[in-house]
């Protein structure tokens, strides 16, 4: 399926988790959004995750095939992510999980990043305030937001409320953030309500068996 036609999904509550719902099975077929350098250039900008004056600089500098080199580099990060957060989802991280994270971590050493003052925005007492800012010097750069998403999900998230969404074929996760932790579905406009339709249905089914059995 042309992931152009399907707007990217951004329902997990947090930024680490929706990289790895870049890839998912909305209506019947999977969709990857990253599957080209086209893709995830369109996807950073979708998630806010890359200024878009940054992206438009990179592609009057690059060639698509950098591009899609980059692609298949955040493919391979986005499949080795998910099987860490799998394996541990439901449960709180250990100091031990920490061995499997050095993949990301040299990932990590390679980010660009520089602090500068700027007016604060925020109508504060204070005059200015210190933003974070990053070099985007080539294609390989886009992997950085990436990276320090995942980062901050392993650092920031409790993975006791990393759930799966419990859609039959559905393979999205989220990060349970209702107040009492009981959410279950992607969304209830998608997986959410293909489950009442299905019980709703299962229900009649179950009546009209008992109907029948009662008039045998």
């Amino acid at each position: 399926m042309d992931y152009h036609q399907i707007p990217a999904l951004f329902v997990a509550d947090a930024p680490g988790l929706d990289f790895l719902n870049s890839v998912a099975t909305p209506v019947d077929e999977e969709v990857d959004w990253i599957s080209d350098g086209e893709g995830l250039l369109a996807w950073l900008e979708q998630a806010s995750m890359v200024p878009r004056a940054a992206l438009a600089a990179l592609r009057a500098q690059s060639a698509p095939a950098e591009f899609d080199a980059v692609a298949a580099q955040a493919r391979a990060l986005r499949e080795w992510f998910r099987k860490f957060v799998r394996s541990r989802k439901g449960r709180p991280l250990s100091a031990k999980d920490l061995r499997e994270l050095s993949a990301l971590n040299q990932l990590l050493e390679r980010d660009e990043r520089y602090g500068e003052i700027v007016a604060d925005a925020t109508g504060g007492g204070a005059a200015f305030e210190l933003q974070s800012n990053r070099r985007w010097k080539s294609p390989e750069s886009l992997l950085m937001p990436i990276a320090d998403a995942l980062a901050r999900l392993v650092c920031e998230q409790d993975f006791t409320h990393v759930k799966a969404c419990e859609g039959v074929r559905c393979t999205l996760m989220f990060a349970d953030h209702t107040r009492g932790h009981a959410r279950r579905w992607c969304s209830m406009a998608a997986c959410g309500n293909r489950a009442k339709v299905a019980a709703h249905r299962k229900r009649l089914k179950e009546q009209v068996q008992e109907q029948e059995e009662e008039r045998g």
